[in-house]
């Protein structure tokens, strides 16, 4: 195959995994949801991310082989300790919010506030923000609001404000993951954090949650889905896909995340929005393709 063919038939390719990572992740609102219905969100994560990086496991062997050195082994695990703690704080916000509000759609497009929250905080880091990420928030905020007043209970505006602040966090991880991309392999650094995000959750299940063998079994599907395929599965096209094309577009189809979320509300659990929420959903989807909005001269 000529050499032009098959870069084009490896971007093909890239592109379909990426999507099929996107849906993997957005259903994976559904399979979160349902985990709500037996057990705690601490014992949930805890598990789910034991099963994501043992999963990850025969990954690492093949994608990074080779022994590492007492210095890189210091540095992953130091960049694992404060990933995993990040990732803690936002994986169990998201659980949380999910069992307060009870809807994978609403969960899945707050959640996705992320990708604009990383390039607001690019202020604060120095770097260069443009209008298109001012806009896009402008977007997102009616967005919010709209899907938000379409519904009227306590806990699901508590809901919402905790989902909130989760993609904060799931923004804070982000730029974790920025800061030490370069400076460690990132399958051995994903293991290292997912091992430190499971341990935290499970020592705080232990002492504020009841974990019961019944609520384990009740719960083991959704578990498996997002431990397995949502972090292995998914995690793993990622990085094999990711290789092939072009972050800035990688971004955008990563953002359909939020749209499958909610198809997979509408399919699975055959659940609908009021017509507000869809409005918002609507807004906050073009408010995050805006914030990936880079000009030319801002492009590396």
């Amino acid at each position: 195959m000529p050499e032009k063919q098959l870069i084009k038939h490896n971007q093909f390719a890239a592109t379909v995994c990426l999507f099929i990572t996107a849906l993997i992740w957005g259903f994976a609102f559904v399979a979160q949801r349902e985990g709500t219905k037996t057990m705690g969100p601490f014992t949930f994560n805890g598990i789910r991310f034991v099963l994501g990086a043992l999963a990850l496991i025969p990954v690492a062997l093949l994608f990074e082989k080779g022994k590492s050195g007492k210095t890189e082994r210091r540095r992953t695990l130091i960049a694992g300790v404060i990933g995993g703690t990040v990732l803690c704080f936002a994986s169990n916000l998201q659980q949380l919010g999910i069992d307060w509000t009870q809807s994978a759609a609403r969960s899945g497009f707050i959640t996705g506030l992320y990708m604009i929250f990383v390039p607001l905080a690019g202020i604060f880091l120095k770097r260069k923000t443009t209008k298109f990420t001012w806009i896009g928030a402008v977007f997102a905020l009616g967005g919010l609001y709209a899907l938000s007043i379409g519904e009227n209970g306590v806990e699901s505006l508590k809901g919402d404000i905790v989902l909130l602040i989760g993609a904060v966090f799931w923004a804070a991880h982000i730029l974790v993951i920025d800061g030490f991309a370069a400076r460690v392999r990132p399958l051995r650094f994903s293991m290292t954090q997912f091992w430190v995000c499971a341990l935290e959750s499970l020592v705080i299940a232990a002492s504020t949650e009841d974990i019961t063998p019944a609520g384990l079994a009740g719960g083991a599907m959704p578990i498996f889905y997002c431990g397995l395929l949502s972090v292995g599965v998914a995690y793993t096209l990622q990085v094999v896909s990711q290789r092939h094309i072009e972050p800035a577009r990688a971004s955008v189809i990563f953002s359909t995340e939020t749209l499958f979320s909610a198809l997979g509300e509408m399919l699975i659990l055959r659940e609908f929005l009021a017509p507000t929420g869809y409005i918002g959903c609507a807004l906050i989807f073009v408010g995050i393709l805006l914030a990936q909005v880079r000009p030319k001269a801002m492009r590396v």
